[in-house]
């Protein structure tokens, strides 16, 4: 019994969604294996139909309770754009099947995934709402921004909004965005990996788009993370997958302040000059860090533990401090671009212009910055050297304290020391042999150390006369 599409008709299919190849891969493999399931369970829901055997119903319940365990395996592994696909590569009934068979807490994410027609026979009139917190609108109202919570599709059709902000999006709901705003939303991992030259452009229709790193300093945890900007028609739209503390800050002073902002491009200039100071936040953090950590390299000697706790600390600083300076310097290329545009007016392009001379005078601070913390690792790794020769030197004055004792040893395991002590008891001649080597051991010790001691006292005498510290 024929049950779905071919396995060259379900590639075809797939080819024609513009889905990732691993994802075009995911559902042919899960397919072919849904299908053979449902092949096998309605076969045998046939021969129990023909039988006319009593309990026919239980019959067919035990054999759903064999084939829905392994069916439930394979839709909980399959991510949504994969279900979505397999759905639309199976006949009405099937889809129905093993739609029934999701979770309803991913059914809206799936739902994203499929067309309007087999959605509407699926589920009905069922609207499909955003997740939550991952679609707001802001519009402009008597000079303050007024935010308004994005949850289906029909809230996009009663705002008129300067911002659009989508925050861990799927595909299919870029999709929708791009579709009903007609405008080009790409993935903002996908625009991250483009080359440099590439991440500012301006598209034919007058669109720009802008790709910048944003900083996230958490303790322990500080990373970039890819933001897309798209500008068309006044209305400003971006696109990350975290929540970022810069986008927070703004839109608590765009909510409380009126007149803060005046068009979507303000808001980009904000977001952006809020970066700056973000990272400005940092490098005092840096500065702190360091500060704390230069004044126990340098104010007493430290062991190898303290001294790798310490480089450890200085190579995490010295991360988040390179992380800072290449995403300003991702800002102050995006600000130069939208400079040459020419698409701001004389008040945006001279808080552009400040927002530069901000990212220039943050540039010597991460410069001075790097020369600290090299500073500071150079000291530490001398620290350790410091350790490794002082264990070299005790090494080496053990060894010249047991060289004389080891020459006597010698000497008293020759058969001539048993000759001369031959009057002797062996406790006494072999104690008395003992304590001289003792003797001559606490002597050669003492007079290393006067040496070392005479060498000390030289040595700061001529630092006295020379005024050298």
């Amino acid at each position: 019994r024929s049950i779905g599409l071919s396995f060259p008709r379900t590639r075809a299919f797939c080819a024609g969604t513009g889905l990732p190849i691993a994802v075009l891969k995911g559902i042919a493999m899960s397919l072919e294996r849904i299908k053979e399931l449902l092949a096998k369970q309605h076969l045998v829901e046939e021969l129990v139909h023909n039988q006319h055997m009593s309990r026919q119903q239980l019959v067919e319940d035990i054999v759903h309770r064999q084939h829905h365990p392994e069916l439930y395996t394979i839709v909980e592994k399959m991510e949504a754009s994969e279900l979505g696909g397999v759905l639309e590569a199976l006949s009405i009934t099937d889809a129905q099947h093993l739609y029934s068979l999701i979770p309803f807490e991913r059914t809206n994410e799936i739902l994203w995934e499929i067309s309007d027609e087999l959605r509407e026979q699926l589920v009905g009139s069922r609207d499909i709402g955003f997740s939550e917190n991952q679609l707001n609108a802001f519009e402009l109202v008597n000079g303050k921004l007024r935010k308004v919570p994005i949850n289906s599709r029909k809230d996009l059709e009663n705002v008129k909004p300067i911002w659009v902000d989508l925050l861990k999006a799927s595909r299919a709901e870029r999709k929708y965005v791009a579709d009903f705003y007609q405008v080009d939303l790409p993935d903002p991992h996908d625009a991250s990996n483009l080359e440099v030259s590439t991440r500012f452009h301006l598209e034919n229709e007058g669109d720009i788009h802008l790709h910048a790193n944003f900083l996230l300093d958490r303790a322990g945890d500080s990373r970039s993370v890819p933001v897309a900007f798209i500008l068309r028609r006044e209305i400003l739209f971006s696109l990350r997958d975290e929540d970022l503390p810069v986008f927070r800050l703004q839109l608590r002073r765009a909510l409380a302040k009126p007149g803060f902002v005046s068009d979507s491009k303000d808001l980009l200039l904000e977001l952006y000059g809020a970066d700056v100071e973000y990272s400005s936040d940092s490098l005092e953090g840096i500065y702190h860090t360091l500060d704390r950590v230069g004044k126990e390299v340098l104010s007493q000697a430290i062991t190898d533990d303290q001294a790798a706790a310490i480089l450890s600390e200085i190579a995490e600083e010295e991360n988040l401090n390179g992380r800072i300076r290449n995403n300003i310097l991702d800002t102050q290329r995006a600000l130069s671009f939208l400079m040459r545009c020419k698409v701001l007016s004389s008040e945006q392009l001279e808080d552009t212009r400040q927002i530069l001379r901000d990212i220039e005078s943050l540039n010597s601070h991460t410069a001075f910055l790097f020369d600290k913390i090299n500073f500071l690792m150079d000291a530490t790794i001398g620290f350790i050297n410091i350790n490794q020769n002082k264990r070299v030197n005790q090494l080496t004055m053990f060894s010249v304290v047991i060289m004389p004792i080891n020459i006597i040893a010698g000497i008293g395991g020759m058969s001539e020391y048993s000759m001369m002590t031959q009057g002797l008891p062996w406790p006494v001649a072999y104690g008395l042999f003992v304590s001289v080597m003792g003797l001559i051991g606490w002597a050669t010790y003492v007079a290393l150390k006067h040496v070392e001691t005479r060498k000390m006292k030289s040595l700061h005498k001529n630092t006295d006369k020379t005024g050298v510290r």
